[in-house]
């Protein structure tokens, strides 16, 4: 049986805006690595480029994280949490164009990047490429 927290967070993943501007998202993968190294490496990103914009400065990564989905002590399991980032994070990708910048440093196979966010953006006619190169020649390094 679903949780009361877990029903919030997924209408929040489904329903608060994502938009943003042109060429401005930031995307990372920490799924199943033994480091947050990617994310921290996206957030410092971020803080030097102010036009920049992650999931976590939408509204919906906002809320997302003031109930507690950044971390796994927040009554949700794991693959709750993953579900529900996933969710947020397609609808963040699909609602993106121009260029994508991804801290994406050994990427699980597993992870919300591999699964979710890089098929989004290669389906996404809007979005050119990631990290400045086109994004099919930066996905085929992930094809394993």
């Amino acid at each position: 049986m679903e949780s009361e927290l877990f029903k919030k967070a997924f209408r929040v993943a489904q329903d608060y805006d994502v938009s943003t501007p042109k060429d401005s998202i930031v995307v990372y993968s920490v799924s199943y690595l033994p480091t947050k190294e990617n994310r921290d490496n996206a957030f410092s990103y971020v803080k030097q480029h102010p036009e920049r914009v992650m999931i976590e400065h939408t509204d919906c990564g906002a809320k997302l994280v003031e109930m507690g989905l950044m971390s796994g002590d927040c009554g949700l399991s794991s693959d709750e949490i993953a579900d529900i980032w996933s969710i947020a994070s397609k609808r963040f990708i699909d609602s993106a164009s121009g260029d994508v910048i991804a801290f994406v440093k050994g990427a699980d196979k597993r992870s919300v990047f591999r699964t979710q966010e890089l098929p989004a953006i290669l389906n996404n006619e809007k979005i050119t490429t990631i990290n400045g190169e086109n994004k099919f020649d930066f996905a085929s390094r992930f094809s394993n």
